[in-house]
Formats: C-alpha cells, sequence, structure tokens
C-alpha cells in the first residue's frame, strides 16, 4: 500500500460522512419555528448535549491540525498555549449559570444583546462588529484546516488545495444555513463521538503500536522537545488563549441555550475535562509522527498534516476512512459554530439594530442568506492566508485583547458605564493592531499591551462617568 494515499472504500465512508451531516442539517429545519429557535434552539440542551457540542467545538481543525503540527516542531508548546484555554474554560463553567440566568430572564442571546441592555446600541454596534470578524476569521481558519485535508484525500483525484476549501465552505454553509443551532449542536454530538472515538483515541494507539510498542515510543523521543520554552510571542499567546474564553462568542450562544442553570454549567465543565484529555493526545501524536515521518512536510506539503498524516500512515483500510471522517469532523464541528455567531451577529445584532421591525421571516431568510455571503468571505480569508494556526492566532490577539474583558464587566461589573465600555474595546483593539504593525516590541505579543490598555480604560473611564452614566444590571436571580 502507498501510504501517502488512501483507498476507495477509505473515500467512500469520508464522503458518506459528509453527506450524513448535511442530511442531519436538513431534517432539522422543521424544528425551527423563529429565530430564538435558530439562534438558541429554544433553550433546549441538556447537559449530555451540552457536553458533546462544548468538547466538539473547542477543539477545532485549526487548533487540532494547528497544535499537532506545532508540536511536531516545537514540541511541548503546543500544550503551554492550550492550558490557559482549558484553565478559562473551566472557570467559564463557574459563570455559565449567570449567563443562562441572564439569557432566560432577559430574553437575551448574545454578547452584543447583553451590552446594548446595559449600554445601549452603540456598544451593541461596536461588540457586534469585533465579534463579527473574530467569528469569519475563525471560520477562515477552519476552511484553511478542512481544505489541507481534502487536498490530502484528493489528491491523487486531482483536487487541490482552493477545490478543497469550496468544497468545504459548501458543506458548512448546507447545514448550518438550513438548521441553525438545532443542525450545529445535533451534528456535533455525532461529530463528537467521531473524533474522541476515530481520532484521540485510535491514532494514538496505532502510532505507538507502530513504533513497537509504548516503550520503545517513549525511549525514542528527543526530550529537547519536552523542555518549556517561554518568549515574548509565546506569553502573548498564552494570555490570548485566557483572556479569549471570557469572551468567546460561541460558548455564550450554548450557555444562553442549554435548558437549565444546571445543564450550562456541567456541560460546559465536563466538555471542557474531555477537552483536556484530547489536547494531551495531541503532543503524543505529534511526538509519534516525528518518529514515523521525519519530513511531513515534504511530502504532504504542511505541518499542519500530521495527524491525517499518522492516520494514513499506522491505519488499514476502512479504519482510516473513519479516522478521517474524525479529523473533518474536529473541522466541522467548530467551524458551524462560529458561522452560526457570525450570522447571528450581522443579522439579529446589527441588521435588527438597524431596522428593528424585521419580521421572523425576514430574519430567518436573511440568515441563510448571511450563511452563505459570510461563508465565502472565510473562504477568501483562507485562500488568502493558508496557514491555520496563523489564520487563529491572529484573530484571538485582537478579540481577547478588545472583548474579553469588557464582556465580563457587562456580565458583573455595576459600575461599567457605556463610555468605559466603548473606549475600553476601540483602545484595546487599536493598540493590539498598533503593537502589531510595529512588529510585536520586545518580542511581546500584542494581546497583553491590548488587554491591559482595555482594562486600564474601561476602569478609569467608567469611574469617572458612572455618576452622571450609571448602567442597569441585569437580574441574576438563579432559575433551574
Amino acid at each position: 500500500m502507498d501510504h501517502s494515499q488512501i483507498q476507495l472504500i477509505d473515500l467512500s465512508i469520508i464522503i458518506a460522512y459528509l453527506i450524513g451531516m448535511m442530511l442531519i442539517g436538513v431534517f432539522s429545519v422543521r424544528r425551527i419555528k423563529n429565530s430564538k429557535d435558530y439562534y438558541v434552539a429554544g433553550r433546549s440542551f441538556g447537559p449530555i448535549v451540552m457536553m458533546a457540542t462544548v468538547c466538539a467545538t473547542i477543539i477545532g481543525g485549526s487548533s487540532m491540525m494547528g497544535r499537532a503540527g506545532l508540536g511536531y516542531t516545537n514540541g511541548i508548546e503546543c500544550l503551554m498555549t492550550a492550558l490557559p484555554y482549558m484553565i478559562g474554560m473551566f472557570l467559564f463553567s463557574a459563570y455559565a449559570g449567570r449567563i443562562y440566568d441572564v439569557g432566560s430572564r432577559h430574553g437575551i442571546s448574545s454578547i452584543p444583546e447583553l451590552f446594548e441592555f446595559r449600554f445601549g446600541k452603540g456598544a451593541k454596534i461596536v461588540s457586534a462588529i469585533m465579534i463579527a470578524l473574530a467569528m469569519m476569521g475563525t471560520v477562515a481558519s477552519q476552511v484553511t484546516a478542512t481544505a489541507t485535508i481534502v487536498k490530502l484525500l484528493g489528491s491523487q483525484y486531482g483536487i487541490s488545495y482552493e477545490l478543497g476549501a469550496l468544497i468545504a465552505t459548501c458543506i458548512f454553509i448546507v447545514y448550518t444555513g438550513a438548521a441553525g443551532l438545532f443542525g450545529v449542536v445535533y451534528t456535533d454530538v455525532v461529530q463528537f463521538f467521531m473524533l474522541t472515538i476515530f481520532v484521540y483515541f485510535m491514532v494514538p494507539v496505532s502510532s505507538i503500536a507502530t513504533l513497537g510498542g509504548l516503550g520503545n515510543f517513549l525511549s525514542n523521543i528527543d526530550t529537547s522537545y519536552l523542555i518549556p520554552r517561554v518568549d515574548g510571542r509565546l506569553l502573548g499567546d498564552i494570555i490570548s488563549y485566557l483572556v479569549i474564553t471570557i469572551a468567546g462568542a460561541e460558548m455564550w450562544q450554548r450557555a444562553f441555550a442549554a435548558k437549565s442553570r444546571k445543564d450550562a454549567k456541567r456541560g460546559m465543565f465536563w466538555g471542557t475535562a474531555v477537552y483536556a484529555v484530547c489536547v494531551s493526545m495531541i503532543l503524543v501524536m505529534a511526538l509519534a509522527a516525528q518518529q514515523l515521518l521525519p519530513d511531513v512536510k515534504g511530502t504532504y506539503g504542511s505541518t499542519d498534516a500530521v495527524i491525517p498524516a499518522l492516520a494514513i500512515t499506522t491505519l488499514p483500510a476502512g479504519l482510516t476512512g473513519l479516522a478521517l471522517a474524525g479529523i473533518l469532523s474536529v473541522m466541522m464541528s467548530t467551524a458551524d459554530s462560529y458561522l452560526l455567531v457570525s450570522m447571528q451577529t450581522v443579522v439579529n445584532d446589527i441588521g435588527k439594530t438597524i431596522k428593528p421591525n424585521m419580521s421572523e421571516k425576514q430574519t430567518l431568510f436573511l440568515s441563510r442568506v448571511m450563511s452563505v455571503v459570510l461563508a465565502l468571505s472565510a473562504l477568501l480569508i483562507a485562500l488568502y492566508v493558508k496557514s491555520a494556526y496563523t489564520i487563529l492566532t491572529t484573530i484571538y490577539n485582537f478579540y481577547a485583547a478588545a472583548a474579553g474583558i469588557p464582556a465580563l464587566a457587562a456580565l458583573y461589573w455595576k459600575k461599567a458605564t457605556k463610555q468605559g465600555i466603548i473606549s475600553a474595546m476601540v483602545g484595546g483593539f487599536a493598540v493590539c493592531a498598533i503593537w502589531k504593525a510595529l512588529g510585536s516590541p520586545f518580542g511581546l505579543g500584542a494581546t497583553l499591551p491590548g488587554a491591559l490598555v482595555c482594562l486600564l480604560l474601561l476602569v478609569t473611564v467608567s469611574l469617572a462617568t458612572y455618576q452622571k452614566s450609571p448602567s442597569v444590571m441585569p437580574d441574576t436571580s438563579k432559575t433551574a
């Protein structure tokens, strides 16, 4: 068998899986009665569904493949950036119940709606624009990761990176645009089991077996790859991942969609716990690939291809197809979530602010139109920047610096004001952009200075304007 190619049976399994995902989305359309059903699924998800969708979403394709590539070249650094995100998600699970309470009592279903409730339309629009840009960039990173896989799968049939990106985008559009969060979450549940069984369990086991067992694998690890090295760029990435969890619009959407505050908290916690196990397997696969595939980039075109290359190299026909379908499921489960948040932000948070009398029928129609427009916009970004990890970290830098702290303040700090929130978001974003343009002075990532300026402006401006412009705190009484 040529280990750089896949067999027909594997390709058939992958195609059948992709068709199945689209059919789930299409059949979920009947559950959509209004825009709330479309965006928060009638607030109907219990803890198991919540766990599955949270885990499937945060183990994104760009995250998985980008981290595996980073682990292949830089070793344990791939876990050092994952750890703060994991810690942030455990913290998020602690206040996910509060998000649910605010949403259920006031009919709020997004961060911009919370900003409007507390600070007015100006703050809502500014936050919505930032979220839309961040979500589109994240969708682009998933398109990039998926295109890399599709190209790898179809290279023997003449499928290029560009065609792979287009195929990926069309799949995202069909089931996300059709059924909204119902389609997204129920495909996430399937994808959760696909990725945990066929990617994070089967590929590491088969790779270690191919190397002759756990003892051989461990004895041949280059220990220099297990030594942590922290520099300014890595410190910036760590802060980005920690802060981004505070304002992760896709996770706020999940918390708003829970059946109860307990379901929101438990689903977030257990989804993150599974993520912790899975992300550790990324380092195992990266280190195994160093021994099995010494020239991944030369053979497959990118270090992002580490995990699918392992699947093709170590698994027999049939199981290879299931593993590669699982890898695709990882990317789709994140891409659909971010695409949906982008649609909600543009249509519900921006469009209905400009045109408040928009009917439910118009809202749903425009949402489906925007699923095409925004996905194609993400496709253009993916075609321009072909590194999944580069896209993801850049977007996270800007969004974390500008939106993380204001989102938490909107939820908890009664003295936060409209002036403080807007100046914090604009100031954090501007400093981050300037820091990037200056080439990241002192080797320090842009998120740290951006977030510090954001915090400083939020506190000083809010305290200076609180007496004249107090904001209304949402009702935080606990609900079932």
